[in-house]
């Protein structure tokens, strides 16, 4: 994986950049949250280490920024197990939280776990998508089938109607409704 890692501390960043490296990854360092996202822009890494407490640009700026413009697995890194900042961490979408001198084992398993939980979510926001356009084109057919039976046609039959016509025509029984209802 290619992974971002920013800390304003040089002798963490180093240290883990080694670490990584050591495991195979390729490793992008920034110094502070700034930093963090020119590098995100510039390179299309995997992963993001993203320390807390950093200059210009916090970890959970920069956290929120990385989710809303190039979504990836983040885990944040923090020298502080304070309780707020752990309930504003709990408020982004990060996918795990270490809390300083980090062993290689919890690094391991906080980037697995991270990167699964980011795949999880994304397959859920894609199906949420797939499922509200379904639910849109459902609308749509209601709609059109309530418009065909103003014209005296049971619901039984003005279904069969948009049926036919989307069989006939080839198109999505919705692409059909939505012409029903720009039909003067």
């Amino acid at each position: 994986m290619l992974i971002l890692i920013a800390d304003d501390e040089p002798i963490i960043r180093l240290g883990l950049k080694a670490l990584l490296e050591e495991a195979g990854h390729q490793v992008v360092i920034a110094a502070n949250g700034r930093e963090a996202l020119q590098q995100a822009r510039r390179h299309d890494v995997d992963l993001a280490i993203l320390d807390i407490k950093m200059p210009y640009t916090d970890g959970l700026e920069a956290a929120a920024a990385l989710s809303r413009h190039a979504p990836l697995p983040i885990v944040l890194l923090t020298a502080f197990s304070d309780q707020e900042l752990i309930e504003q961490a709990s408020e982004l979408p990060i996918h795990g939280y270490l809390v300083k001198p980090v062993q290689p084992g919890e690094l391991a398993a906080a980037m697995a776990v991270a990167t699964r939980r980011f795949a999880e979510a994304q397959r859920l926001r894609a199906r949420a998508g797939e499922l509200e356009e379904k639910l849109s084109g459902r609308k749509v057919v209601e709609r059109a089938k309530a418009r065909l039976m103003a014209t005296g046609l049971s619901e039984e039959a003005a279904y069969q109607t948009i049926q036919r016509r989307a069989r006939e025509s080839r198109q999505s029984m919705d692409q059909v409704a939505r012409s029903i209802l720009q039909e003067p």
